[in-house]
């Protein structure tokens, strides 16, 4: 069974996470999976402002300060954690060792158990200490897969141009679904 941890944080940028979820259900009918949700204290809030939606409520929600959560240890053997989208706040807590809530006590557990930590950082611009605390979460073994959509697939929708970003995250998880990927068109080239 493959075991995930997804965490939202108060970062604009709430339809990477709910594309990503969108993706994950479809998944889930076809693998075994055990997917869990934390949300920090202000992911509702932005969530509902920009997808005008409730929480979804088919996954388990795990609250911030849920130690007894199975994946606040790595004995329970969660293979991967996503932080989508990943605050600058939060992505400098993990950085220096800060466990104060349950998404940042799970990222520690991750990386101390050397296992897949995918950060999805969404902030412009970005000033030194978020390009360091970005550089020492890559030292210390996460992926960081910038909010940063591709458009070489000639996106036509919001969903389309999101999904540059959610499908590599997916590809990272070990979900290789298909997508436009660079080289597999041949583009017509100036002369």
């Amino acid at each position: 069974m493959r075991k995930l941890v997804v965490a939202i944080t108060g970062a604009s940028g709430s339809i990477y996470a709910y594309r990503l979820l969108e993706y994950l259900r479809r998944l889930r009918e076809t693998e075994s999976m055990e997917i869990a949700l934390i949300f920090s204290e202000n992911a509702p809030t932005v969530w509902q402002w920009e997808l005008n939606l409730p929480p979804p409520d088919d996954f388990p929600i795990y609250g911030l300060k849920d130690y007894f959560a199975p994946f606040a240890s790595g004995s329970a053997r969660y293979e991967a954690m996503v932080i989508i989208p990943c605050s600058m706040g939060t992505a400098g807590r993990i950085a220096a060792g800060i466990s104060d809530d349950l998404i940042t006590r799970t990222a520690d557990v991750m990386l101390k158990e050397r296992r897949r930590l995918l950060i999805v950082p969404r902030e412009t611009p970005l000033h030194a200490g978020h390009l360091e605390n970005l550089l020492r979460l890559a030292q210390l073994g996460a992926l960081i897969i910038p909010a940063m959509p591709s458009f070489y697939s000639r996106p036509s929708t919001i969903e389309e141009l999101v999904d540059t970003v959610t499908l590599r995250v997916l590809d990272h998880l070990g979900f290789p679904l298909q997508q436009k990927r660079w080289g597999s068109e041949s583009p017509s080239r100036p002369i």
